[in-house]
């Protein structure tokens, strides 16, 4: 098993905390990369989120080899043994203690910005981290946590190696871990986004679920959608994680046109937390018309107003309703999403459009939303089309070519490269999410930005 980032770890150990939601467990995090994980189960269980600072001990010269850990309130974990082994005296095991805990104050002083610690007197107390290597620093916040008389302690990560496990196990009431390999070698190389979490970023995480708002999305759903376009009926699939960030509408002719690579999208955008409503913007009879002529799906008019009926019914509901809105254009459907959006009352923030002809240039230059054009390098006549397109776009925009990729992205590896740039862009921009510049998978694509 292997997590895209620490949310997405977050929100599938979320799945499997859901049982306690009732207790109203109070969720502490460890600084600072059990935080973004933290807060996705916090959401999901409408929970509040807090923190327990921890300090681990390293060793001279080697510090991410964990010799002991410190936390405020002032528990200390230390491996002597292992000390021992690597040469470290007791004098000078306490003197690296000592630093660790004037660091560890400090930090203290910057994240609660003079907030009182939490009171797990009497609670469910669920304890997270993004990852358990060695087991110091959870070792020594179990400790801490369990001297203040909780009701229950749970500790739950994403990743863990078992014999940390194991020693952690009589410390806690339950333990919840989603992968336990045998041979763990570090805890980043169980995500494929291992980006250092800074202080900035806790401390707005902390601020965002420190009440414990109830989710506005409790757990993960699908569902099928009809949707009424004039005398047709469109049969769609809405798929809803907890506490989605955003929702995203897929644009497609029909399968032939590359709906058949919908499902796979879609479910690395729902991976990342993002809501997607997909299907054909063509009914089967069409389709069936449309593979002998052509004409349906280059009717980017027909196509964007079914759309835009698409995007009017997700606005009318009154949870969905509340979600920034981005779409996701594949072939034929790009133009429809381009189009769609450009429409004076649309809400759609970002757009995503890969291997599709993005319609007529001179209605471009009206579009606000960020738009990210995806094209296979293999496709000459595609690509000129999308370097026309990108010239023209008036607002925000990356144009990604993925060498050697045709049309339909059916190389190895181009679809999922076709995926986590689609999900970036989208996170990236999106209300509320962490602006980055865009930075293609190394060898596997360039980018206009």
């Amino acid at each position: 098993m292997r997590f895209l980032d620490r949310a997405d770890a977050g929100r599938r150990l979320a799945g499997a905390l859901l049982k306690y939601r009732d207790e109203r467990p109070l969720v502490i995090a460890l600084p600072r990369g059990g935080v973004p994980v933290g807060a996705e189960v916090a959401g999901a269980l409408g929970a509040p989120l807090d923190i327990w600072i921890v300090r681990k001990v390293g060793a001279p010269g080697q510090p991410e080899l964990g010799l002991g850990a410190v936390a405020e309130g002032g528990a200390t974990w230390v491996d002597r043994e292992l000390a021992a082994a690597v040469g470290v005296g007791a004098e000078e095991l306490e003197a690296l203690c000592a630093r660790e805990r004037k660091e560890m104050d400090a930090r203290v002083q910057r994240l609660r910005e003079g907030r009182l610690p939490p009171d797990p007197r009497g609670r469910t107390v669920i304890v997270v981290d993004d990852g358990i290597a060695t087991g110091g620093t959870a070792h020594v916040a179990l400790e801490a946590l369990r001297a203040r008389q909780p009701r229950k302690i749970v500790l739950a990560v994403p990743v863990a190696s078992p014999d940390a496990l194991a020693r952690l196990s009589p410390l806690a009431d339950g333990v919840v871990c989603l992968h336990a390999p045998e041979l763990l070698g570090s805890i980043g190389s169980a995500y494929m986004d291992f980006q250092q979490v800074s202080d900035a970023q806790v401390q707005q995480l902390l601020e965002r679920h420190r009440d414990g708002a109830p989710a506005s999305v409790a757990a993960p759903h699908e569902t099928h959608v009809e949707l009424s376009a004039g005398s047709v009926t469109l049969a769609w699939t809405l798929k809803v994680p907890a506490n989605p960030r955003g929702i995203v509408l897929f644009a497609c002719a029909s399968r032939a046109d590359g709906s058949a690579r919908e499902p796979f999208l879609a479910s690395v955008l729902h991976d990342r937390g993002l809501a997607t409503l997909a299907g054909e913007l063509l009914t089967p009879d069409e389709a069936r018309l449309d593979d002998f002529t052509g004409a349906w799906r280059t009717d980017d008019r027909l196509l964007a107003l079914r759309l835009a009926i698409a995007t009017r019914r997700v606005a009318a509901d009154h949870v969905l309703g509340k979600l920034p809105v981005g779409y996701f254009g594949i072939g034929a459907g790009a133009a429809a999403a381009l189009s769609a959006a450009r429409e004076r009352d649309s809400a759609v923030r970002a757009i995503v459009c890969a291997g599709g002809r993005p319609g007529a240039l001179d209605r471009l230059d009206g579009i606000g939303a960020a738009t990210l054009l995806v094209v296979g390098g293999a496709d000459t006549e595609l690509l000129e089309l999308n370097e026309r397109a990108y010239a023209r776009l008036g607002g925000e925009r990356a144009l990604v070519v993925i060498p050697g990729a045709g049309r339909r992205f059916e190389e190895r590896g181009a679809l999922a490269e076709v995926g986590r740039l689609a999900a970036e862009w989208l996170l990236q921009h999106l209300p509320g999410g962490r602006r980055r510049r865009m930075q293609p998978s190394a060898g596997n694509g360039f980018a206009w930005v």
